[in-house]
């Protein structure tokens, strides 16, 4: 072969090698195809809220679904000390959240997310998980109260603690072997007995305050009704939800829905989010 061929050889298998690289890069940076509907828009963050005897793992199962979804998530930390406080840390994290929110809150936890979200302009959906939805005057206390069916009562203990300022307070868990009976009736029992393990307490200070004002008067609002909650009523579940003017759904299930659930509860959550985002 001459010199001239391999020349020849050299500069096509230079030039084809070039050819797929150009190629390749197109594909790397060309942008994945997306429906008109989805084009400049930004979904919304999805923000949970534990509620009392609970902690952000109860959503565990929530959040798989949410994700697959394409929503980012977020399941916050409740303090569960006091309705005022508990809000201030809540509104605190929306500050550190960029774009629109889908705010969740779960028993107690609607408490907080309807005082929080009051005049952020962010929080485009409200969405009740089993939870309380107070006005402004109103207590958890008093709400779970209101209509006969609560069992919590009896099943709770009583434990005193130190305020990080100085003085004692009272705190509320439920009893360990009441906790399946009273929070997770259709939960398994290995998964119902870590839960009551590693129950988050609530301050009795946190369910006796009153709100000051409420968010679902100015925001789109979802509500989850569990037919099996031992905690709060259904029937209070449903009078608050219809005073609120939520768009409700309800299943038979335990206050432990989330958990449950799972399921049922993204349902309602990907349905707020993609009716304001």
């Amino acid at each position: 072969m001459t010199d001239s061929a391999v020349q020849g050889m050299r500069r096509r298998a230079a030039l084809t090698t070039g050819l797929a690289a150009a190629a390749l890069g197109a594909l790397l940076v060309a942008p994945s195809p997306v429906s008109a509907g989805e084009a400049g828009r930004t979904k919304p963050t999805i923000v949970l809220v534990h509620g009392a005897f609970a902690d952000a793992s109860s959503w565990n199962d929530v959040i798989t679904e949410l994700k697959r979804g394409g929503y980012p998530v977020l399941a916050t930390a409740n303090p569960l000390r006091g309705l005022s406080g508990d809000a201030a840390y809540l509104k605190s994290v929306l500050e550190n959240v960029k774009g629109p929110v889908v705010l969740v809150g779960h028993s107690y936890g609607g408490a907080v997310i309807s005082k929080a979200a009051v005049g952020d302009s962010s929080v485009r959906a409200l969405v009740y998980v089993a939870a309380f939805l107070p006005d402004k005057g109103e207590s958890a206390l008093a709400l779970s109260a209101k209509y006969p069916g609560s069992t919590l009562g009896p099943n709770t203990r009583q434990w005193t603690y130190r305020r990080p300022g100085g003085g004692k307070a009272v705190e509320l868990t439920i009893k360990q072997d009441k906790f399946r009976e009273q929070f997770a009736a259709d939960v398994p029992a290995r998964k119902a007995a870590a839960m009551a393990a590693a129950q988050r307490p609530v301050a009795v200070a946190a369910l006796e305050e009153r709100a000051t004002a409420a968010a679902w008067k100015t925001i789109p609002s979802w509500a989850l009704i569990a037919t099996g909650d031992k905690n709060i009523p259904p029937a209070a579940q449903r009078w608050m939800a219809r005073r609120a003017d939520a768009r409700t759904a309800e299943v038979d299930a335990s206050h432990a829905v989330s958990v449950s659930r799972p399921h049922k509860v993204a349902q309602l959550i990907l349905k707020a989010a993609r009716a304001v985002g």
